[in-house]
Order: structure tokens, then C-alpha cells, then sequence
């Protein structure tokens, strides 16, 4: 983070979209945090749960090199 290198993070969670949420959006407005998209697991059984898609992980990684965001972040 001291040198301004991009981080690239895969969101993989049971509460996503319950307690961690609030985190999540906050590192989705700070810079040089960038996110392979993600999507709910399993609605039905995982009402809550978030996982990256692993077939954008190459992608995110390289447009995060040239500092822009891999759309869209919800798959």
C-alpha cells in the first residue's frame, strides 16, 4: 500500500450480503482496491454467502495493473 500498488481482492463469504457488507463497500470506494466480480453462491441455501468468479481472475488482475476496475463487479 505505501508504494500505491493495486490489491486485488476475490470476495468468498457465508455473510456477504449480511454482517461483512459494510466492509465491502468500503473497500469498493477506496483506491487502489480492485475486485475480481463476484456473486451470490447459492440463494437458496447460502441466502448470505458471496464468491468470486474464478474466471475472471486473470482478467481483474491484469486491468487492475493499469488501475481500472473489471466490469461488471456483480456477476
Amino acid at each position: 500500500m505505501r508504494n500505491q500498488n493495486p490489491v486485488v481482492i476475490g470476495v468468498s463469504t457465508n455473510d456477504g450480503l449480511s454482517g461483512s457488507l459494510e466492509n465491502i463497500g468500503k473497500l469498493l470506494n477506496r483506491k487502489n482496491y480492485y475486485f475480481i466480480p463476484f456473486k451470490q453462491d447459492n440463494p437458496i441455501t447460502k441466502p448470505n454467502s458471496l464468491v468470486f468468479d474464478k474466471n475472471y481472475i486473470i482478467p481483474a488482475i491484469e486491468m487492475a495493473a493499469e488501475r481500472e476496475q473489471i466490469q461488471p463487479i456483480l456477476t
